[in-house]
């Protein structure tokens, strides 16, 4: 299973906030991320939907300087070679 969590912090938390993310079992990246909708964006990888709730409401929503958080849950992955393709930037 794997889900986004979108998340808005506490300005001078930002940084921490995403060190401290990437340290919690279950989530693979983390990325602080610049428009509207979010400040960070944590992307979770569980094998059940109950760790999916543990990760997301008792560690992500319990970090001091977390001020909402909102999940988006993934209902297909694609390929590898799909995704890295969507991320490539070319030669540099």
């Amino acid at each position: 299973m794997h889900a986004f969590v979108l998340i808005d912090a506490a300005p001078a938390r930002i940084a921490p906030l995403a060190e401290e993310l990437a340290e919690i079992d279950g989530v693979t990246e983390v990325f602080s991320v610049a428009g509207d909708v979010a400040d960070i964006v944590a992307i979770v990888r569980v094998r059940h939907h109950d760790e999916l709730a543990e990760v997301v409401t008792r560690r992500i929503a319990a970090l001091r300087g977390i001020e909402s958080t909102s999940t988006l849950v993934a209902f297909r992955a694609f390929s590898r070679h799909d995704l890295e393709a969507m991320w490539d930037l070319g030669p540099a």
